[in-house]
């Protein structure tokens, strides 16, 4: 196995020079996968502004860090799965965002899947009357367009606005590293079957090579499965299961992550909000919400009838595992197994969550 260590410097004799940066290139034969999700992270500003920022973000920067430089020369990526800046129209909270994953991002790939506060727009062209009170202004304005411009993601997907400006791009991809094959898309745009998306998962899924990639996990933001009280997304998740769930079934994806809800939650596998084999990983995809990492905190369980302002703590059946604490997850994937660990900020506790077999 080799891995090429490349160091390199971005810039220009007129605009100055960055600094010197290094990362680690991974073998295309590589038997080992290591990636770190999250969502929702946002940014933390150095000073005061009229804007509340996620000042949690900080700490999701720091330990992961920590947890990077401990893999040494280890090639390993990141993904922020949705709302990445929170700057809802305001380009400074764009800057402020860069500046504090770049000692991330200048190391180790930084892969972004799109959020309602990169797109989500009243004059957006794709609004389904299935979901219209879904779809409201949480982009503040930006239409995809910072998310479009900054980052360049595999494929080259991309929804056109039918006017001057330009057309949204990075909404759904696909790559193998290792022994995973990773697919994202986008719950912001069609992925109803007879869309573009749909068919581009389906042909993706269908032609996985599972000798070379035994595994499949699929990101997204908004996510197919909850617990969360919120009931504004409920006809997202109701055709997600729809449309897309018999997918993942049918092609046997092992893990869905998704974002949005700020807080994290492991299920059951699950299909038609059934829980199957509890054999983890036997027969049906295991979906996770990662959405900890930064923003605020929502209160999401189900208020007690008696008192209100309670939330009740209990899981429903099919929630293995949830909590509230900001933190990150951390996959690490070989031939023979796939592992999911909870990373708590508060205390550093890791939790390994669940674990493929093959």
């Amino acid at each position: 196995m080799f891995h090429q260590f490349i160091i390199f410097q971005v810039g220009s004799n007129e605009g100055g020079w960055s600094s010197i940066r290094s990362f680690v290139s991974p073998d295309k034969e590589l038997d080992e996968t290591i990636a770190f999700v999250f969502g929702d992270m946002g940014t933390s500003l150095p000073y005061k502004t009229f804007r509340w920022t996620q000042a949690e973000s900080e700490l999701t920067i720091k330990w992961l860090l920590r947890d990077l430089e401990e893999l040494r020369d280890k090639p390993a990526f990141l993904s922020h799965i949705g709302d990445l800046s929170y700057a809802r129209g305001y380009a400074w909270s764009w800057d402020s965002f860069f500046s504090q994953i770049e000692p991330l991002a200048s190391k180790f790939p930084y892969h972004v899947c799109i959020g309602n506060h990169e797109y989500d727009w009243p004059q957006q062209p794709w609004k389904p009357s299935w979901a219209s009170s879904v779809y409201g202004t949480d982009g503040g304005g930006e239409c995809g367009v910072p998310y479009s411009l900054k980052f360049h993601m595999p494929g080259n997907s991309s929804f056109p606005t039918g006017n001057s400006s330009p057309a949204t791009r990075n909404l759904y991809y696909s790559f193998d590293v290792g022994v995973v094959h990773f697919v994202y898309i986008s719950t912001e745009t069609n992925f109803l079957q007879g869309s573009d998306q749909y068919a581009f998962i389906e042909h993706d899924l269908r032609q996985v090579d599972r000798i070379k990639t035994p595994f499949v996990v699929v990101q997204g933001h908004r996510p197919m499965y909850t617990t969360s009280s919120r009931i504004g997304d409920a006809p997202i998740r109701e055709k997600m299961q729809e449309h897309l769930e018999p997918l993942f079934v049918e092609f046997g994806v092992n893990l869905v992550l998704w974002g949005h809800v700020h807080s994290y939650e492991r299920f059951c596998p699950l299909k038609n909000s059934s829980c199957g084999n509890m054999d983890i990983g036997a027969n049906l995809p295991i979906h996770v919400v990662v959405g900890m990492g930064g923003n605020e905190v929502q209160p999401q369980w189900q208020p007690r009838p008696d008192h209100p302002a309670d939330p009740i703590y209990p899981q429903p059946i099919g929630s293995i595992y949830r909590s509230e604490e900001f933190g990150y997850t951390r996959m690490h994937a070989t031939r023979s197994k796939l592992s999911v660990s909870y990373y708590i900020e508060a205390h550093q506790y890791r939790f390994c969550s669940l674990l493929f077999n093959k």
